[in-house]
């Protein structure tokens, strides 16, 4: 099952990249600003998890980000020791244009999984 997850992963990838490529995005940018689509304002500790990012590889990922205009990062307004995250109105229609095409992917690899999946059952039962 891993395998499968790992392919499907792979082909998400693969579907996603001529967009990403369109922006000059990377993966890990997407889903840097694909976790702050879903949940604006986030810490960057928050962030790391949400975007499955190391701290370490996560600042460097956002400053290019910020460079860019697509994300801002501000300083937490009750807690001046936390800096949040979210998206810029530029990286909120770029955003919205990657996760229409997330969701059309979403649904084809479901549809695959689904086969693979009942595929595999048919061959577990006939042994």
């Amino acid at each position: 099952m891993l395998l499968l997850l790992k392919r499907m992963e792979r082909q998400f990838e693969l579907g996603l990249q001529p967009l990403l490529a369109e922006f000059g995005l990377t993966m890990e940018q997407w889903r840097i600003m694909a976790a702050l689509h879903e949940e604006p304002g986030q810490a960057m500790s928050v962030l790391a998890q949400s975007a499955v990012l190391p701290a370490a590889s996560l600042t460097r990922h956002v400053d290019k980000l910020v460079e860019r205009g697509l994300v801002l990062r501000r300083v937490h307004a009750s807690d001046k020791r936390r800096v949040v995250t979210a998206l810029s109105p530029v990286g909120t229609t770029v955003a919205d244009r990657l996760a229409e095409a997330q969701r059309g992917l979403e649904v084809m690899l479901s549809k695959y999984f689904q086969m693979e999946i009942q595929e595999r059952s048919s061959s577990a039962t006939r042994r």
